[in-house]
Formats: C-alpha cells, sequence, structure tokens
C-alpha cells in the first residue's frame, strides 16, 4: 500500500507539468528557449510503474525514493537539505526540474532553440535487462519512441537534423551502446545504436571516450538546499571541519577483512585497501556492500567531513558518485585515472583547473610502481591543500542539483542542473550554426567547450 501511494503522488502531484510552457516576465531568454515535447505517458509516467517489478542489487524497488519529484525522501524529519536520494530517478528528477524551474521554456516547438525529449530511458530499459523473456531483445529499446517520432514530428525532426533535441539517460552510455547484431546478446540495450537518436544530445552520468552523442553530467548526491542560506551553513560547516585523517576510501569490500585478501590479480582499489591496512592511523575506510551507502548519506558524509582527501579509485566503470559527494563535503578528490572525472565533467568542473581543486596519481605507479598514496599526499605543503579544499568548495555548488522551487537568492547561483542546461544550449548553438554555415562536417571534431561555463 505504501508504495502505491509513493506512486500516485508522484503521479498525480497537481503541479507536476505546466501544461502552458512560456516565458516568465523579465527574462531574456533570446538563444535559451526549450521546448518540452508532448509525449503520450506510456514513455515516462508509465515507466515508472516498473519501480517495484524488479529485483535490483540494493533494494527490492525504488517506489520509495520517488517523493520529492524524484529527490526522495528526507533522511529524517527534521533535514532541510538531505535527502535519500536513488539516482535511477535522475529522469524523472530532472524532467520536473525543467517543468517547474526553467524560465524560458517556449509553447511552440518551432520557435524554441532546443526541445528536450522527457523520455525515462533507463527506466525504460528495465524490462530488458532484468525480464528473462525480453534479454534476446534489448535491441528494440527505444524503437517505440522513434516510431512515434518519425510519425508525429517528421518536420521538427528534419529542420535541423535533430541536433537540437536533447535528453537525459541516467546510466553509464556505456551501457546503453550494444551491438545490435551481437550474438551473443551482451549487457545492455542498443539505445544509442539507434540511427533516429543519432544526432541528439545525450546527457548522461558518464559518457564513452568519443561522447559524440552524449556529455557527462555530475551523479545526483543526497544534498538538495532550497535556499542560499543552507547552502552557505553547510558549506562553512565544511570549511571549518577539522580533518584529523589525511584520507579515506569509501565504497564496496572496503574492510580490514577485505585489505588482508590477496586479489586474484593487481588492481587499484587492491592496493588502496592494502596501504590502508598497513596506514590505520593515515586511513579512514568506509564499507558500502551492498549498497548500503545508496541512501544513507550519514554513513559516508560524516567520515568524508573528517578526511583532507578521498580517493577515487574506478571500478566497475571509471566514474564514482563519490566524486561529488565528496566535493560537497569539502574531501579533495584524488584520481588515478583522467577518465574517472577530468575527461567527463568539462562543464562543471573545468578541465583546464583540475589540479587546483584535486590530485592525480597515476594508478600505475601505485599498483606497478611501488608508490604510496599517503606519502604523495602528506608531502603536499599545507599551504596548497587549504588552497585546493578552498577551491573544492567553490565547486560544490557547481556538482550538487537543488532542490526544485529554491528562493530566489539560491535560482542566482547556478547548480549542477543549469550549468548542463548551458552547456546543452552551447553545444546546440554550435552544431546548428555548422549545418546554416554549410560546414556540417565542423560538428565531428569541434571542441565540446568544457572550459566554457559560467564560473558563477
Amino acid at each position: 500500500m505504501a508504495k502505491l501511494i509513493f506512486l500516485l503522488l508522484f503521479l498525480l502531484h497537481p503541479h507536476r507539468t505546466r501544461s502552458d510552457q512560456s516565458i516568465e516576465p523579465g527574462q531574456d531568454c533570446s538563444g535559451r528557449r526549450i521546448h518540452i515535447l508532448d509525449l503520450p505517458s506510456r514513455f515516462n509516467a508509465d515507466v515508472l510503474r516498473h519501480c517495484a517489478a524488479f529485483p535490483l542489487s540494493d533494494t527490492s524497488d525504488f517506489c520509495s525514493y520517488l517523493p520529492n519529484h524524484g529527490l526522495g525522501p528526507r533522511t529524517h524529519s527534521s533535514a532541510q537539505s538531505w535527502y535519500r536520494t536513488d539516482p535511477r530517478l535522475f529522469e524523472p528528477f530532472f524532467h520536473r526540474r525543467l517543468l517547474l524551474d526553467y524560465p524560458c521554456l517556449s509553447p511552440d516547438p518551432n520557435l524554441s532553440d532546443a526541445v528536450f525529449l522527457p523520455y525515462y530511458a533507463s527506466l525504460d530499459a528495465l524490462p530488458f535487462l532484468y525480464s528473462a523473456p525480453l534479454f534476446n531483445s534489448s535491441a528494440l529499446h527505444g524503437q517505440p519512441l522513434a516510431e512515434f517520432l518519425r510519425s508525429r514530428f517528421p518536420r521538427l525532426l528534419s529542420r535541423r537534423l535533430g541536433h537540437d533535441f536533447f535528453l537525459v539517460l541516467a546510466g553509464v552510455a556505456w551501457d546503453y551502446s550494444q551491438d545490435p547484431n551481437a550474438d551473443p546478446v551482451s549487457w545492455g540495450t542498443s539505445f544509442l545504436r539507434l540511427p533516429d537518436f543519432v544526432n541528439f544530445t545525450i546527457l548522461t552520468i558518464e559518457s564513452r571516450h568519443w561522447p559524440w552523442q552524449e556529455h557527462a553530467v555530475p551523479h545526483p548526491t543526497s544534498f538538495h538546499p532550497s535556499s542560499l542560506t543552507r547552502l552557505t551553513a553547510w558549506l562553512s560547516r565544511a570549511a571549518k571541519s577539522p580533518r584529523p585523517n589525511l584520507m579515506l576510501f569509501a565504497g564496496g569490500g572496503a574492510t580490514a577483512a577485505a585489505a588482508i585478501t590477496p586479489p586474484s590479480r593487481p588492481n587499484i582499489r587492491a592496493s588502496i585497501l592494502a596501504e590502508c591496512a598497513n596506514r590505520t592511523d593515515l586511513c579512514a575506510l568506509v564499507d558500502c556492500s551492498g549498497g548500503s551507502c545508496s541512501h544513507d548519506p550519514i554513513r559516508y558524509m560524516r567520515p568524508m567531513l573528517r578526511a583532507r582527501f578521498c580517493l577515487q579509485p574506478p571500478g566497475d566503470t571509471p566514474t564514482r558518485r563519490s566524486t561529488f559527494d565528496a566535493i560537497v563535503a569539502g574531501c579533495i578528490p584524488v584520481f588515478f585515472e583522467d577518465v574517472s572525472a577530468k575527461t567527463q565533467y568539462g562543464w562543471h568542473l573545468p578541465k583546464s583547473r583540475f589540479e587546483e581543486f584535486s590530485v592525480l596519481i597515476p594508478k600505475e605507479e601505485v599498483v606497478f610502481g611501488g608508490v604510496k598514496i599517503a606519502d604523495v599526499l602528506a608531502a603536499l605543503p599545507e599551504k596548497r591543500v587549504r588552497s585546493m579544499r578552498a577551491r573544492v568548495l567553490e565547486m560544490a555548488p557547481r556538482v550538487m542539483y537543488r532542490r526544485h522551487g529554491s528562493s530566489e537568492d539560491m535560482r542566482k547561483t547556478k547548480d549542477a542542473f543549469d550549468l548542463a542546461i548551458d552547456g546543452v544550449l552551447r553545444r546546440i548553438k554550435r552544431r546548428v550554426r555548422a549545418i546554416e554555415d554549410g560546414g556540417p562536417d565542423r560538428i565531428y571534431y569541434e571542441d565540446d567547450d568544457d572550459d566554457g561555463g559560467d564560473e558563477g
């Protein structure tokens, strides 16, 4: 019964849509007009009915994380900015945020600068990933949407060859890039391989090495302040927090027992655990096995507030939500390869300034070269460490997603959503200009302006 109530509250909330898409008075929306395409509910709201249909790794379902337009329930009754956010609900959250807060919605797609497709792609993929009868049909993911768009909006698609369309995919791009002709079928779907979507911009939480279609945006954390007062109060707390631990690793298998178990083959995580086992005076571990940290920010945020550096080794994929949790906590992230963040999130964390707020220790030097992480970090001058922590906290507003309906002063501080929209509009503008100038081939090799975002 509780699951049904949560679902109904999400689907039937009286403010869930903005039937009259319009530009707010006093807004300069030149080049920023976005139209939210009207899709049948089978592509979004109805998809949420899957929330209790498939057993997932860390929870039986994610229906209970639907409240607050996808932010999830508050961590406790008196919490003002902290929620039990499930990243699988990033698509409906982004959709609601655009509907409720974006000031330049255009009612006419033909007069818009960009068209948003409110398709909950990763949620719609669940039947292909977790329903045995559909395991061999994953190439069909997204085809009903493609057919609908071709039949209903052929002129809108053809005017700019689809380059002005964008959508959100709450997942790792590789998981949706499967070869549709693979035999046997591998994990994932072929959504990004469909020709209909090849020119769309896809916002993912992790991109591929050559992200022609997609651009990565920060993983959603559990911190969603609704006022500038609450944001500055948290940043002040993080800045003043005593940090007795040199470094911290939060992740699956981060236990003392795992640290003394020889790995089947050398890898950076095993090296970290082994070093932490030998340097308990310098290294703290937070065990997140079994998804125990997924919806419990207290479990890892308190230790992060007590650490100077937070280690961010790659896992099943290069990027980690923990990177953004660490930044919010003022814990300087330590990376072991550029693809973990530097080549992913340039709209939010400018590439040219990465050394100002992070440390890079090549994983090969640790795993095979005998380099000790603690020695590298302890050797950094204290003045530089203080400067890096200050810069990390300056980056924090850029990687968190504020709560919808935030105060006016909070809305003047650009968050991860705002910077994602800015990046999408810049990308679309460049591609459309290239087409109109008769040089469409430029869009294949132009830089994606990863340092072009507003620093505010």
